[in-house]
């Protein structure tokens, strides 16, 4: 008598409900057939026999959740009496103990019940087939479903290897002598159905490869991960109508090229038109202290962090008192650091003291995104790429630049109408992008 149990399909699994039985007591099974449909959270996968026998008794009804390791059925095999029932119980594995109680009597062979139409699995979740559990072939050896596949695929002699699993099972590591010798003896064969093991999803399975993360991406992600716990944020985004913008940069462009020098980019433009915005609404060149405090910091030099995806990670070199230098000014230093953080680093001094910060991802494409906020900034500016689409002028639709920018602030400090005015001064300048220029003199 073999007791058939919930398996653990997953490392996160703790339980699963029945979905539908395809054998009912006094139905013969034989080796592959669907016993039942099981359903987590992920799927609703089939469960095959991996013994032939008569089901006896189902323990658990459809539509019924318990956890893994907990009896679903008794499967009689001939083979042995019954084995004592045990309670439900949280298990750690497929195998895990239970509290016995009486011993379940004998079950009288019964004539077969027709079976009822199996209940459909979910629309929205891939049916995948269980294996068999491991089991000895005719030569006493016990083997994992994989290496038993595997054996049949490339004509392995199982008798020649020693299992170093639980009870001495041949599992997957076994084998690397063997299919060394033997790379190429037969094909693969392909399972009509996807498989999936009754245990932890391995590593093997996703061919993963451990790689050390460096010491500056430990602290980013640890930065990351508290600005993304601790402060609330929230979004409010703008289109910019960038036609003129364009347009500018293009004529300032056309005698820098001539002479040799460093052309205008849009980033240079979005950063000092930031820069004028923030001198205008200085709230938002602001920072929160922490909720003990009863003071929050408003900040008198706006110094403007540019976020530049260097080799050794995201980094945000600072631009001291961005709205006092001209627009090639801001070119120049902005090329400066980037150039610095790709090639020998920053400094502590050029990457501290920033109190607003641009993220760009135009030139990839993106055209619109949220960002995290840098602490202990209070906003942070997500700029997309210019392109060109419909816009309504007038009574016409033609084709203009326009530009998404998405400000990412701490609610804590920044309400939603403070928010929207920085944006509506940002649009602004940009649509009229001679103000950016003119400010420099």
């Amino acid at each position: 008598m073999i007791e058939i149990k919930m398996p653990r399909l997953s490392d996160t699994m703790e339980e699963g409900a029945i979905a539908s039985w395809h054998k009912h007591p006094g139905d013969r099974v034989e080796i592959g057939d669907v016993l039942v449909e099981i359903e987590t959270d992920k799927a609703t996968m089939d469960y095959e026999a991996y013994e032939a026998g008569t089901l006896s008794e189902i323990l658990v009804s459809e539509g019924d959740t318990v956890s893994i390791g907990t009896p679903i059925a008794m499967l009689d095999n001939g083979k042995a009496e019954a084995p004592t029932r045990s309670e439900p119980a949280q298990a750690t594995s497929v195998d895990a103990a239970a509290t016995p109680l009486a011993p379940a009597p004998p079950t009288a062979t019964t004539a077969p019940v027709s079976a009822p139409v199996p209940t459909a699995a979910s629309a929205h979740s891939p049916i995948t087939r269980l294996p068999e559990p491991a089991h000895s072939g005719g030569d006493g050896r016990f083997a994992s479903p994989l290496v038993r596949r595997l054996a049949r695929d490339h004509d392995l002699d199982l008798s020649k290897v020693k299992g170093s699993g639980p009870g001495g099972r041949i599992i997957r590591a076994d084998l690397n002598g063997l299919l060394a010798e033997a790379p190429a003896l037969a094909p693969i064969r392909v399972a009509p159905r996807p498989v999936l093991t009754t245990g932890p999803i391995v590593d093997e399975k996703r061919a993963s490869q451990e790689m050390t993360v460096s010491k500056a991406r430990r602290v980013i992600a640890r930065r990351l991960s508290e600005s993304a716990r601790t402060i609330p944020h929230f979004y409010v985004t703008s289109v910019a109508d960038a036609e003129v913008l364009m347009e500018m940069r293009a004529d300032l462009n056309e005698p820098a090229v001539a002479k040799g020098l460093a052309k205008i980019s849009v980033n240079d433009l979005i950063i000092r038109a930031s820069a004028l915005a923030l001198r205008e609404h200085p709230d938002v060149n602001s920072s929160y202290l922490g909720d003990e405090s009863t003071v929050m910091l408003v900040h008198n030099r706006i110094n403007i962090g540019i976020a530049v995806a260097s080799k050794n990670g995201l980094v945000v070199p600072v631009i001291v008192d961005a709205d006092l230098k001209t627009l090639g000014k801001l070119g120049t230093e902005a090329r400066a650091l980037a150039a610095q953080a790709n090639g020998k680093g920053l400094s502590i001094d050029q990457m501290s003291g920033g109190t607003f910060t641009i993220s760009n991802l135009g030139m990839y494409g993106v055209e619109e995104f949220t960002a995290i906020i840098n602490p202990p900034e209070g906003a942070i500016l997500a700029v997309g790429a210019t392109t060109r689409e419909p816009t309504v002028v007038g009574d016409q639709v033609v084709a203009r630049y326009r530009l998404r920018c998405t400000l990412s602030a701490d609610h804590r400090i920044i309400d939603g109408a403070l928010a929207a005015q920085f944006l509506r001064t940002l649009t602004s300048l940009i649509e009229h992008p001679w103000r950016i220029v003119a400010a420099d003199s």
